[in-house]
C-alpha cells in the first residue's frame, strides 16, 4: 500500500519539480538579463521622482502666472465688448429716438398742415358769414332808411 502511495504521489504531484524548474528559470533569466529591467525600474523610477521634484512644480508655476495673465487679457476683452456693446445699444437706442422724432416731425407736419386747412376752411366760412351778415344788415339799413323816412 505504501508502495502505491508512493507511485501515485509521484506521478501526479509535481510541484517540486515544477518549483526546481521555476527556480532554474528565475536563475538563468537573471543572468542573462543581467538585471536590466531592475536597472531599467530604476531610472524610470529617478525620472518619475525628478518630475515630482522639479518638472511638475515648474510646469505648475508656469500654468499658474500663464493662466493669470490669460485671465487678465479675457477680463479686458470682456471689458471692451461690453463697452462696444454698450456703443452698440446706445446708437440703436440713437437711431430709435432719430426714428422716433422724425416720426414725430412728421405727425407735427401734418398736425400743422391740417390745422392750416381748418383754419383757412374757417377763415372762409367766417369770411361767407361775414358777407352775409354784411348783406343781411345792408338789408336792414335800406329797410330802416325807409321806415325812418316816414
Amino acid at each position: 500500500v505504501l508502495d502505491v502511495g508512493d507511485v501515485q504521489s509521484r506521478l501526479l504531484d509535481h510541484r517540486p519539480v515544477i518549483q526546481g524548474e521555476i527556480r532554474y528559470f528565475v536563475r538563468e533569466f537573471e543572468e542573462k538579463r543581467g538585471f536590466r529591467e531592475t536597472r531599467l525600474l530604476d531610472n524610470l523610477n529617478k525620472m518619475v521622482v525628478e518630475t515630482n521634484e522639479q518638472a511638475i512644480p515648474k510646469c505648475a508655476e508656469a500654468m499658474h502666472s500663464h493662466l493669470c495673465d490669460a485671465l487678465t487679457r479675457l477680463e479686458a476683452a470682456n471689458h471692451m465688448i461690453q463697452r462696444i456693446q454698450q456703443r452698440e445699444l446706445e446708437a440703436q437706442q440713437s437711431s430709435n429716438l432719430q426714428a422716433c422724432e422724425d416720426r414725430r416731425k412728421a405727425e407735427w407736419e401734418e398736425f400743422m398742415k391740417e390745422q392750416s386747412r381748418r383754419r383757412e376752411a374757417i377763415d372762409e366760412e367766417q369770411a361767407k358769414a361775414v358777407g352775409r351778415l354784411s348783406a343781411q344788415y345792408s338789408e336792414m339799413e335800406k329797410d330802416l332808411a325807409k321806415f325812418s323816412t316816414f
